[in-house]
């Protein structure tokens, strides 16, 4: 064996094979490039990428583990979605309302959760951006 050498079966394996397939278009909206992982719960996605959020509920891109895509600012991609395994719920990513929320930071107000397992107390993206205000990077 050569150091770092891969050794696979014969024959061709199929990544989620079994899994529900979905395809929807996603574009980025924002002025950035958006990069997004191969197992990210797709609607939890950065809010600058335009797609069908309810459809993608459960899913997340159909690709290698540890790939990612990459969204271009302006660009549209068609891209295949993956159930996720098991109840298809990811606990503690991104707490969203059923509804679309307005804006980012109304998202944020609504994600109390995750802030309170790491601090004990609520807090909103207001209140973390007055602490780190005129701080220097």
């Amino acid at each position: 064996m050569i150091p770092g050498e891969i050794r696979t079966g014969s024959g061709v394996l199929e990544i989620n094979a079994g899994r529900e397939i979905r395809y929807t278009t996603v574009v980025n909206d924002g002025d950035r490039p958006i990069q997004v992982g191969s197992h990210l719960h797709l609607p939890d996605a950065n809010p600058a990428l335009s797609f069908d959020r309810a459809l993608a509920e459960g899913f997340r891109l159909d690709i290698p583990s540890g790939t990612s895509l990459r969204f271009e600012p302006g660009v549209g991609a068609d891209v295949a979605l993956v159930a996720l395994g098991g109840r298809r719920e990811v606990p503690g990513l991104v707490v969203r309302t059923k509804h679309a929320p307005e804006t980012a930071s109304d998202a944020s107000e609504t994600a109390s959760e995750p802030s309170e397992a790491a601090s004990g107390t609520p807090e909103t993206a207001s209140e973390s951006a007055d602490t780190t205000a005129g701080e220097e990077n």
